[in-house]
């Protein structure tokens, strides 16, 4: 494909924009024969748990197939939500409503979690608590939303309020949607910078990272366990794996085959336009707000941190696809939203997997000596730190209270072994059901 491809900027790349700045480094920690505590992923959720493990004296080593941070952890949106999915899922239709009080408070938590951990490591990642705008896609999407605004502001003790249509553009500079609803209980940052920070902070903290080490297996060896490496075998007396939506390896295998029959990998898709000019940001994007709208195939997007930019991700395809094939779906729903930018060109084109439950519920817990953290739904920004925290004091014994989200029962389907070959149909489906509730209103 030639550079000059229309809507291709020349020099057009497939890594992600946020690498320009923040690219994940390598290391060069050589694996030792044992360690305390074994931490298989070296995303959000294995660093934050290190973070914390050392930081009450224990030696955590954090294995990364990859680089530190390479995965979903510096190629995500860089949106902070605090588990406002979580609290607005299905979940009232399947459990009862103490503990559904229970679990929306355990994820709303995460938001002040973050804010918190931000500010203690003084970590620099263009951090804003700017709120978030989730635009309804039919008027029905607007009324539903509306019922749910009080909850979620009892929630994360933080403002929600609707926007009828005839207001929106004080959030969102379109006419695309019906209104929607804004949440304060939201940021922004840069997340690879943000996996940078928390590797560094890991590290003065005690813990050792060590990438370009693939854990292939884990079997229990007397009172500890042996991981079975391509740089070798190694010793743990304590495991915690946090591999989340890359799970299941290339070759179909993976560290924790029990795991992985319970999370629904799923790429993501992201765009990045070339520079725009600030003012013309701001009026699309009113304060900077992140956007998410409500269909279920959804779209999120929003301004780069230095507002020169517009981010656009979505679920531009269910089955495995070139950044170069699906950045053009991902442009035409952008210009759906955003007709204006019908001359703008691409910069970035990526993906990278997050990881769905399928009961939609983040999970920590213990199965077979084996501790875990993972399903994050698509918003582990704030979330999956939150889980690596909370998993950690779990494994510390310093847990003062119950997290709700320890222990649920974790469903798998019979059969399934981590390879969603599903998906292509059920995201038709759901696209189906989409352009069915935009005819309908």
């Amino acid at each position: 494909m030639s550079d000059s491809y229309f809507p291709f900027a020349t020099g057009f790349r497939t890594t992600p924009y946020w690498w320009d700045e923040a690219e994940p480094e390598a290391r060069d920690a050589e694996l030792p024969e044992s360690a305390e505590i074994a931490i298989v992923g070296g995303g959000y959720a294995g660093l934050s748990a290190a973070l914390t493990l050392a930081r009450m004296g224990h030696a955590p080593l954090v294995l990364e197939a990859e680089r530190i941070g390479w995965g979903a952890s510096s190629r995500n949106g860089g949106m902070v939500s605090g588990g406002l999915k979580v609290a607005t899922g299905a979940l009232r239709r399947q459990l009862p409503p103490e503990q559904v009080q229970a679990i929306g408070s355990a994820a709303a938590a995460s938001f002040p979690f973050l804010e918190e951990l931000l500010t203690r490591e003084a970590i620099e990642c263009d951090y804003v608590r700017c709120g978030r705008f989730t635009p309804a896609w039919t008027p029905r999407h607007y009324e539903a939303m509306a019922a749910r605004a009080p909850a979620l502001q009892a929630l994360t003790g933080l403002p929600v309020r609707m926007l009828p249509r005839e207001r929106q553009r004080e959030a969102l500079g379109s006419d695309h949607y019906h209104g929607g609803m804004l949440a304060e209980a939201c940021g922004s940052l840069h997340p690879a910078k943000y996996a940078r920070g928390l590797a560094e902070a890991a590290e003065r903290a005690g813990a050792v990272l060590a990438d370009g080490v693939r854990v292939r297996g884990i079997r229990q060896h007397g009172t500890g366990f042996r991981l079975d490496t391509t740089l070798g075998e190694l010793a743990a007396n304590t495991v915690l794996v946090t591999t989340n939506g890359y799970s299941r390896a290339p070759d179909g295998g993976g560290a924790m085959p029990w795991l992985t029959r319970r999370l629904i990998p799923v790429g993501s898709y992201i765009i990045a336009t070339e520079p725009l000019d600030t003012d013309f940001v701001e009026g699309l994007f009113p304060g900077r707000r992140m956007i998410s709208d409500s269909r279920r195939v959804l779209n999120y997007f929003r301004p780069s941190p230095d507002g020169t930019r517009i981010l656009w991700g979505g679920r531009a395809s269910f089955a495995p696809v070139a950044p170069e094939v699906a950045a053009p779906v991902l442009r035409q729903s952008m210009l759906e939203v955003f007709p204006e930018l019908a001359e703008i060109r691409l910069t970035h084109g990526w993906t990278g997997n997050v990881a769905f439950t399928f009961d939609f519920l983040p999970h920590i817990g213990v199965q077979d000596g084996l501790y875990y953290a993972a399903g994050c739904q698509g918003s582990g920004v704030a979330m999956a730190s939150w889980l690596g925290h909370n998993v950690a004091l779990k494994m510390a014994g310093a847990a003062s209270e119950p997290f709700a989200l320890d222990g649920l029962n974790f469903p798998a389907p019979p059969g399934y072994r981590g390879n969603p070959w599903f998906l292509p149909l059920v995201g038709e489906w759901y696209r189906l059901r989409d352009r069915l509730d935009r005819m309908l209103g």
